[in-house]
Formats: C-alpha cells, structure tokens, sequence
C-alpha cells in the first residue's frame, strides 16, 4: 500500500490532480509501468514483454504499485489481442464482400496509411476488428469501390435537424441559454453472462447515473433498482455510479437495473467573436487544472505543438483559435470505430497519429490543443440518444470562453452543414438527447477507503458508460457482460 500512496504524491506532483491521485491510490487506473516494457507491449513484441514482465515480478522488494503496473501490461495484451482479432484473411474476405475485386495494390495501400488499423504481434499480422467497417469511413477511394454504398446507424442529430433550429431560436427569444426542457424516465441494465462467475459468488457492479447539473440536467429521481439494496455514489463524484451486489446462480445471467427519471435541456450560446477576451490572471489561476497537460492522455508532446502552430497561426481571438481547432479534428480526424482505450498510452497522441478516433479520442485530442493554446477545456461523457430510437455512448467536453464561461462543444457531431445559422451549434450549443454520467476522465467511482470501491481494475479506465462488474476473483471484462439503455418521454417542459 505504501507503493501506491507513494504513486499518488507523485500524481499530484506531476499535475494528475487530486483525482488522478485517488484513482491511482484505489487501483482503479494503472500506475504507469517501466517504459520499456509499455514500449515492448506497444510494439506487438508481447512474448519479450511477458519475459520481461516475468523477471520484474520475481524480482525481490518489488512495490505494489510496481506489481499492478507490470500486471497491467499482461492484460493490456490480452485486451488488445481481443481488439486486433482478424488475420489477413479474415480482412480480405470481409472486403471482398463489398469489393469483390479487390486489389493487392489497393489493400496495401489501405494498409500502410493505417486506414486499414493493423498491428504486428510476436510477428505475426493482426488486424482490428472494426477495421474493414471503418475503412470506408477513412478512405474515400475504398468508399468507391463498394459494389454498394454501407448503410450506416448513426445519430439523426449529427447532422442539421430541426432541433438545433429550435433550440437556437429559443435562446435568441428568451434570452436564456438553456432551453426546451424535457422530462424522461431512464433504464440501464448490465447484464454478466451466465457461469462468468462461480454460482454463489457475489458479483459486484456499477451501473451508471446522472450528476446534477444545472441548466443541463436537473431534478434527478431515483426510480427504483434491481437488485433493490444500492447505493448511490454522492454528487462529489465525477464518474458517478449506482453500486450494487447480487450473487451468481449457475447457468442464469445476472442483471443489474437502475431507473431514475430527469429534466434534460438543450443549450444553446449566441456567442460572438468579438466579445471574447483572454483569461484574465485570476481567471487563469482558477481554471488552471483546465489548462495543464494531465498524463498519461493529455500530453504537449513536440508533434501536438507543430500541429497546433501549422493550424492556429497568428491567430489571438480565444474563440476564433477554438474554431480552427475544432474545424482542424472536424475535418481531419473523422470518427471512427475505437479500441478500447485501456489498450491506448495516450490516447490525444494515438488519434493525432492514426488521423482518425472515435467521440472521446476526437475530444482528447481537441481538449489537448485547446489547452496548449491557453483555452480552458475539460471532459463530459454518458449516453447520447435521439428523437428516435437510436442511442449510444457518447463523448464531447467543454470550454472557457470569457465573458460567456464553460460553453459546450461536441467535435464529433462537428459542424453542420446546410444551415448557416446552426453551422457551429456545437460549438457553444448542445442538443437536449444526451445525458452525462461524467465531469471527467479516469477518475475512481467511490472514495478508495468506501466499501463501493473497485477492488480490480477496470474494464474501462478512463471513461464510464457501460458500467463495471467483478467478483472476488477479479474484473469482469467486456466481453464477459453485455448492456442495454432505455428511455421514455415523460413530458416537455419543467
């Protein structure tokens, strides 16, 4: 234990903050481990790794802290063997169903610019599951040689819509930036598979729930749970969970369910150019944990900094610098299926690399240049759903702008296109389909001396929307549990 507490002063020390220190202290985050087994493991070189990591574990002394560090490694390698799951093979059949004469020089190509995501493991090639689904995203030449255009399931929201119009029009008449409030009831459930735990075992779980959060979401009630005995991390909490305890029966499934009912509203900040200011030096004291590098993903690495000067140049405005970052990730760093960000080092760095990255590596590496450039920006993150049916999770953030404060801002819906007045709506604005779980990454559910406390862990170690489930014999992965959210309109208004 002393390891760790040793590990946390040194969070603190190098501007993880508090919270980072918490997690670090509870275990719920790695510690970092020696670079040169992370840079082993990084490079598919998983059996050295192994060896490497076998000869640190006998060695005598070794620290906690040091110990979960180098276990860490073993499962970041079996999480990423289940990421990059597909041989040649695998790939070439699955493309060859949309182009059936697909090209040797064509799929090379594809590979060496990475819009085909592969890595080489103890030398053999592997490539990521989502690899060929993602390639005609990444790639406009393999987009063309599809037989037939994919049909894709994304949010109705990630593009114009008469919300946003709505919303907009809202906050210019009423003069408020938060509008068209509706009330839902919510379910989510995670569900552990059937004898992933010996029967009788006590499964524990964390299922996520809403923070407060004025103007965004308020008047949050717990409904009721499954099983029924819960307890609720407190408003503190900045990944906030239900936690739960219910023992496994032999060949059933076990479930956890939380519902709760709250008021969502959009918002929407008319916010002109010309009117933001620099951060005053109190501003700048104040919102400092908003502006620090926070390893291990919010890095100013020397390629970050080069990026930032080729996009920002001369520029001074703080909105208009924001507008070119956003426009930059917008437009440069499209979405994509993600790895899990377990697997990742540093996941701003990983996405400016790959020029591609799902809603939260889209956000880390926007939040790493705005704060580069003196821009205050932080981190929120839960579920994402829709005037229809649709829904998923999701990431976007939050940025400073003086005089108008935290403003939001969601990279991945981006700009919109076709209506003028609502092309930067993200940028400032945010639709009323989303509810946050989440103020911040990487951050420990429960105090680390609270019985709710992660023992292992986690599935997910920096973000939390599917929630998190182990038992006394350790964590329970993701491909152990599966979950399900569900909503219902209650009313519109107050």
């Amino acid at each position: 234990m002393r390891g760790r507490l040793a590990l946390a002063l040194v969070a603190i020390v190098l501007g993880g903050g508090a919270a980072m220190a918490a997690a670090l202290y509870q275990g719920e985050i790695p510690p970092p481990a020696p670079a040169r087994i992370v840079a082993l493991v990084d490079a598919g070189d998983f059996k050295q790794a192994n060896t490497a990591i076998d000869a640190a574990l006998a060695a005598p002394g070794i620290s906690a802290s040091d110990r979960d560090a180098l276990l860490f490694e073993r499962e970041r390698m079996r999480r990423i063997r289940l990421d990059f799951n597909k041989s040649e093979a695998d790939v070439r059949k699955q493309l060859r169903e949309n182009v059936p004469d697909l090209r040797d020089d064509e799929f090379a190509a594809w590979e060496r610019s990475n819009q085909l995501e592969h890595m080489t493991i103890d030398g053999e090639k592997r490539y990521f599951s989502r690899g060929a689904s993602n390639l005609y995203r990444l790639s406009p030449e393999a987009l063309a040689r599809r037989k037939a255009p994919p049909k894709y399931t994304d949010s109705p929201l990630e593009s114009a819509h008469p919300h946003h119009a709505q919303a907009r029009v809202e906050a210019l008449k009423t003069g408020k930036t938060s509008v068209l409030p509706q009330r839902f009831r919510v379910t989510q459930s995670l569900t552990v598979e059937a004898d992933a735990v010996p029967a009788g075992e006590t499964v524990r779980a964390w299922v996520p729930y809403p923070r407060a959060i004025p103007g965004q979401q308020d008047a949050i009630r717990f409904v009721s749970s499954t099983p029924g005995t819960h307890v609720i991390a407190p408003e503190s909490a900045l990944q906030r969970t239900v936690y739960m305890e219910a023992p496994a029966v032999q060949g059933k499934p076990t479930t956890f369910e939380v519902s709760y009912e709250v008021t969502i509203s959009a918002q929407y900040h008319p916010i002109d150019a010309a009117k933001v200011v620099p951060l005053s030096d109190a501003q700048r004291r104040e919102l400092a944990p908003y502006l620090q590098a926070r390893a291990p993903h919010i890095v100013f690495t020397d390629a970050m900094k080069q990026l930032s000067r080729e996009t920002v140049g001369d520029e001074k405005n703080p909105y208009r610098i924001a507008q070119k970052l956003f426009r930059l990730v917008d437009d440069q760093y499209p979405w994509a299926g993600a790895r899990e960000y377990s697997t990742i080092p540093n996941i701003s760095d990983y996405a400016l690399h790959a020029h591609h990255g799902d809603c939260g590596q889209q956000t880390l590496l926007l939040m790493t240049l705005l704060r580069l450039n003196g821009i205050p920006a932080r981190w929120q993150s839960g579920m994402m759903f829709s005037p229809t049916d649709y829904w998923n999770l999701h990431d976007w953030g939050q940025v400073y702008l003086a005089p108008y404060g935290w403003v939001p801002m969601d990279v991945t819906f981006g700009r919109l296109q076709g209506n003028p007045d609502t092309e930067w709506f993200y940028l400032g604005g945010l639709d009323g389909y989303r509810i946050a779980f989440n103020d911040e990454w990487g951050v420990p559910f429960f105090d680390a001396t609270a019985p709710q406390a992660k023992h292992f862990f986690r599935s997910e170690t920096v973000d939390s929307q599917r929630g998190e489930a182990e038992w006394r014999g350790g964590n329970l992965y993701f491909d152990q549990f599966d979950y399900d959210f569900k909503w219902t309109l209650l009313r519109e208004g107050t």
